[in-house]
């Protein structure tokens, strides 16, 4: 699955030549101008990393990035005019990861982005956790060394639950990152494959969060912290028909 990208910025300049450049280096970039649109972007849709204006019409960068963080932990790289110790401290409290100051390089803009994906894991040929192993360029999962049978669908749900370790992802994302905007359907999709992906899985590492979507949890031995206990499997009641 291809990285997205979710840039915030009110300067056409700025934006186009960021999108263009971090397009040209691989990643797939959402460009939007003001608050409200980054909101509703950021809610229905998957994104590997935040790259957000400070000054930005409507609520401001700092303010959009507190709603950010009430529902999930995507790395955020703040970028701005105002370079005065205050302004990238009040980011840093506000949930930021990096901070760069305008103007900027923009080659060392791909880099802080890339050490941003590196360690949250985006950038990773390889995803362990615990006995579970996810090679993404491969489309090949297994446990314990032993393949597990999954199909196109599933693989896809497990990946973006293990790149997102800890962050639940709303139906609705899942359903435009794995089956697209356009797909005419509701959630019971999701909630087939799921069901159908935690068949296979020899245990349970995905939990349910009523009513709002689903969340990897990690393995047993993670969970145990290295000292070989079992995970308890807890019985989770799978949510059907629509989203709510």
């Amino acid at each position: 699955m291809s990285i997205r990208i979710l840039l915030v910025e009110d300067d056409e300049h700025i934006a186009g030549a960021v999108k263009a450049f971090l397009t040209e280096a691989g990643y797939e970039v959402d460009a939007c101008p003001d608050g409200d649109e980054a909101y509703a972007r950021f809610y229905e849709g998957a994104y590997q990393l935040v790259i957000l204006d400070v000054m930005l019409p409507g609520i401001d960068g700092h303010g959009l990035l507190k709603e950010f963080r009430k529902l999930n932990n995507t790395p955020v790289l703040m970028m701005t005019a105002l370079s005065d110790d205050e302004n990238q401290i009040r980011a840093f409290d506000a949930g930021a990861d990096d901070y760069v100051t305008k103007p900027f390089r923009i080659r060392l803009l791909l880099k802080r982005v890339e050490a941003l994906l590196r360690r949250s894991g985006a950038l990773a040929k390889e995803i362990r956790h615990g006995k579970l192993t996810i090679l993404p360029e491969e489309f090949k999962a297994s446990y314990d060394g032993e393949e597990l049978p999954l199909t196109l669908k599933e693989f896809e749900i497990l990946s973006l639950l293990a790149q997102n370790r800890g962050r639940t992802q709303p139906y609705e994302t899942i359903l435009s990152r794995i089956w697209g905007y356009d797909f005419d359907g509701d959630c019971s999709a999701v909630h087939t494959h799921v069901k159908n992906l935690r068949a296979k899985l020899p245990e349970n590492i995905i939990r349910t969060v009523r009513g709002i979507g689903y969340r990897f949890e990690g393995c047993a031995g993670e969970r145990a912290e290295g000292q070989g206990k079992e995970c308890v499997k807890e019985r989770v009641k799978e949510c059907t028909g629509k989203c709510v």
